[in-house]
């Protein structure tokens, strides 16, 4: 019996138990993927819970950078991001990596049939999503990368971090207050993609107004609800996608390290859609 998790604080709402246990039964793995709500306090603990109990699991906010030093082993790409998003557990040991750029690139190319290889990105807001993004489409070789945020400090480390490893990558940082900043973020991008938490809340405002969004922009919401900056696009005309796509890959992505198969991407989409119809 194979056992898999995914913790965080809150992790009610995941659906990442939907689709992996689902992609189980279809491979024919006899298997459980479980929710774990891991206070901050608790991680320690769960990290040695899991050496001995889990094969593998998933994290979630706030604790992709909480649970590095709790790990044996990470990914260069997972140590540049300072992201781990999924952890091996192999022989007793702790092995960390990051899906996350790999399935939001995934889902970019499915919803718009863009590459991230030459494109112009922004990104609004600079939390763990768009940090560990950020970094992988720099590797992936993205043309410009803004980052739009309310701390621009952190926006600014951000894009110097990029630029020091990745100098041929235009990283550039903007206050997300300034209207002209946004302006001159947005300028000749191709997508732009909402990383903040504005939208999990029926009542959250939209971080930006969509009147800064130009014509023939392409929006990615992180988020995998209707937000009011999504509706907001959308109205505009701006072809857009939520992020049920960006959940779908990088869990299909965790599943393959773990188990060596190929994820059944498609199962795992019906059992998400399926979940989220009835809800």
């Amino acid at each position: 019996m194979i056992k898999f998790a995914v913790i965080g604080d809150p992790i009610a709402h995941s659906l990442s138990p939907v689709m992996h246990n689902a992609a189980l039964k279809s491979l024919n793995l006899e298997g459980t993927y479980e929710a774990h709500r891991v206070p901050l306090e608790e991680l320690p603990g769960f990290a040695e819970y899991a050496r001995k109990n889990l094969n593998g699991f998933n994290i979630t906010v706030p604790h992709k950078k909480n649970i590095i030093p709790l790990l044996d082993e990470i990914t260069e790409a997972a140590a540049f991001a300072d992201s781990v998003n999924t952890v091996t557990v192999k022989d007793g040991k702790l092995y960390g990596d990051s899906t996350d750029g790999y399935g939001l690139e995934t889902a970019l190319f499915e919803a718009f049939g863009i590459s991230v290889s030459g494109a112009n990105i922004v990104f609004i807001g600079c939390g763990g999503a768009a940090h560990a993004a950020a970094t992988y489409f720099a590797m992936r070789g993205a043309a410009r990368i803004a980052i739009l945020n309310r701390s621009v400090e952190k926006a600014i480390e951000l894009a110097e971090k990029i630029k020091s490893k990745y100098p041929a990558v235009a990283a550039e940082a903007f206050p997300i207050n300034d209207p002209e900043s946004i302006k001159s973020a947005m300028k000749e991008a191709q997508i732009a993609i909402q990383c903040t938490s504005l939208g999990l809340k029926p009542d959250d405002p939209a971080p930006i107004s969509a009147e800064y969004l130009p014509d023939g922009i392409c929006y990615y919401d992180t988020i995998y609800k209707r937000t009011a900056l999504y509706q907001a696009a959308e109205a505009k005309g701006i072809r857009c996608a939520a992020g049920l796509g960006m959940l779908l890959h990088q869990g299909a992505r965790s599943l393959e390290i773990w188990t060596g198969k190929k994820a059944p991407v498609e199962v795992m989409r019906s059992a998400l859609e399926n979940t989220l119809t009835a809800g």
